[in-house]
């Protein structure tokens, strides 16, 4: 009886034990979680920090970037550092040994960045001593630059002057419709079933500054509907390929020369209304004149 007693006694300070046992661990579990949540939070913040300050850094490397030509590969590759380290940094969970790590390689890259930084505005600032020279030079140099250029534009509005001036140049142009008779003599007609060719006359101009010698003389002529008469002659000039009516080679002396250029026509080509004609010396067109036929 006494030893049952003293049994129950024994079980009931073991599970008074047991039970402050168990509320002290309950306590210390809910004091650890607490402390658990809270440094999770701190670390979550610090990594957000760190990521700002990644960022920020970013952003000022990209500004020296915009601005300095001369250590742009230096920047480039300082700034692809720190894109690497902000990748780690949003890639792995906070935790206290990673963030202390981050915050030592930010160390590093501040530090890199004055480096870097002091370099370049030392090199601007060369720079900007080389460009003031350089300008006072530029400001002779373009004074003696404008000068070379108006004495060049004078020389060419010369040289173009006589150019133009070297030109053929004719007048009294016209364009006819004849009849050719069987002893070769030429009759002036103007009716399209009559006429058997278009003969376009005109007269060079006395010209002192044109060369002497053999000159191509080509013409055109259209008919009212805007069609090409003659033996469509095709003719490579410079500029590209051009189409005629007809052709002839004169011999220019530098004195007035009067010529006419005959251009055959074919019966569905000779239609009533205007004519147009168009004289060339090589591909210079010289003058146009039109007519009528009926």
């Amino acid at each position: 009886m006494m030893t049952e007693k003293k049994n129950n006694t024994a079980l009931k300070i073991l599970t008074g034990v047991l039970a402050v046992a168990l509320l002290a661990l309950g306590i210390y579990t809910i004091k650890f979680y607490n402390e658990e949540k809270e440094n999770k939070a701190i670390l979550t913040k610090e990594k957000a920090v760190i990521e700002d300050e990644l960022n920020d850094l970013i952003v000022k490397y990209d500004e020296a970037i915009d601005e300095n030509e001369i250590m742009d590969q230096n920047l480039v590759d300082a700034r692809a550092r720190i894109d690497r380290l902000l990748d780690s940094v949003k890639d792995n969970e906070a935790n206290i040994v990673l963030i202390s790590r981050y915050r030592r390689e930010i160390g590093n890259l501040k530090a890199e960045k004055e480096r870097l930084f002091r370099v370049v505005d030392s090199l601007n600032r060369q720079n900007q001593m080389m460009s003031q020279t350089l300008d006072s030079t530029n400001v002779v140099l373009e004074e003696r630059t404008k000068l070379s250029d108006s004495l060049q534009t004078t020389n060419q509005d010369l040289a173009n002057k006589v150019d133009r001036a070297s030109q053929l140049k004719i007048t009294s142009l016209r364009g006819e419709g004849v009849i050719v008779r069987n002893s070769g003599k030429l009759i002036v007609n103007d009716r399209t079933r009559r006429i058997d060719q278009i003969r376009a006359c005109f007269t060079i101009s006395a010209n002192d500054l044109a060369g002497p010698g053999e000159r191509n003389m080509y013409v055109q002529v259209y008919n009212p509907d805007n069609e090409l008469v003659g033996d469509q002659i095709v003719v490579q000039h410079e500029g590209g390929p051009m189409v005629y009516s007809a052709s002839s080679k004169v011999y220019y002396e530098n004195n007035e020369l009067d010529v006419c250029i005959l251009s055959n026509t074919a019966e569905d080509k000779l239609k009533e209304g205007t004519y147009k004609v168009y004289v060339y010396a090589e591909a210079n067109l010289l003058g146009t004149a039109s007519f009528n036929l009926r």
